[in-house]
């Protein structure tokens, strides 16, 4: 029953993350260029009411991902919670009375299709286990860090892909972080009530990482098209995720001839990630008063 829940949790996580995207996508590209990286995009994005909405819908996905992760392992509860673009074109189809092309409906199949064969395969499982103070002081430096890269060979380039996937990678770290940080602020929570949750160190962390990797977000989303930051975002997050889970949690997945699907898994996943950006050019958009055609 758990695994049932862990599961379900996770998609409902997904399809308030696709919301979030939608509504955030639309706000993000009405932006002034001069903004980028500053602290007036986001006083710009917080006048803009479709963003608040996302904002929302991103807190009713933090809900649903913290009770998916008290009940199940980072490996299995990350990769569906960043599946959240095929269901991003589910619901901006007929809101905005669009039609998939038969291309998009393939790739969404893929991306379903290969992120089933891959956790089928890996089955990823493991009971959270006490993580010594040495070993987040390890990932979360080595988290940080990675981040920082990402953002110091950002800032010089122009906007356009190369800008655009950078800002991805370094949220997609950020997001995988917090979701590693939360598992353990939900798990204080579920065991042992509201006043462990607070006392506890990583429910203030992901509240932070949470509030960083929005910021590097939405600074993709400004700097360039969604087919270069989404594949990013996407593959990034959730192999950090995994990592993380793995390294930091002591979870476990299936190796041996195992490899064999969840290769072929990840590179369905990576097929379709790599076509539904294109997709989602012609399901969401620029809104009216964009501020001119991006670059790349």
């Amino acid at each position: 029953m758990a695994a049932v829940l862990t599961v379900l949790f996770a998609v409902l996580a997904a399809v308030s993350n696709a919301a979030a995207v939608v509504l955030q996508r639309t706000a993000a590209r009405t932006a002034p260029r001069s903004d980028a990286f500053s602290l007036r995009l986001m006083r710009h994005l917080l006048h803009r009411p479709v963003w608040l909405g996302g904002i929302a819908a991103v807190i009713c996905a933090a809900v649903f991902q913290a009770l998916a992760l008290s009940l199940g392992s980072l490996s299995l509860v990350q990769p569906i919670v960043v599946s959240e673009l095929p269901f991003a074109l589910l619901i901006a189809g007929p809101v905005l009375r669009r039609r998939l092309p038969g291309y998009g409906w393939a790739a969404i199949a893929a991306v379903a299709g290969g992120l089933g064969l891959g956790l089928a395969a890996a089955a990823p499982s493991g009971e959270h286990v006490h993580v010594a103070a040495a070993r987040w002081l390890a990932a979360v430096v080595a988290a940080l860090a990675a981040m920082a890269v990402c953002v110091v060979a950002a800032l010089p380039r122009p906007r356009g892909k190369a800008r655009a996937a950078l800002f991805a990678t370094s949220a997609a770290v950020g997001y995988a972080l917090t979701a590693a940080l939360m598992k353990d602020a939900a798990v204080a929570f579920a065991r042992q009530g509201a006043a462990a949750f607070f006392t506890t160190w990583q429910a203030y962390g992901f509240v932070v990482m949470g509030a960083v990797s929005l910021f590097l977000l939405s600074n993709a989303m400004e700097s360039g098209p969604l087919l270069a930051s989404q594949p990013a975002l996407t593959l990034g997050d959730a192999l950090v995720s995994v990592t993380l889970g793995l390294v930091v949690y002591e979870e476990h997945v299936r190796t041996g001839w195992w490899l064999v699907p969840e290769a072929v898994g990840v590179l369905m996943i990576t097929a379709g990630v790599l076509v539904l950006p294109r997709v989602e050019s012609q399901a969401l958009p620029d809104p009216p008063g964009a501020a001119g055609p991006r670059p790349g």
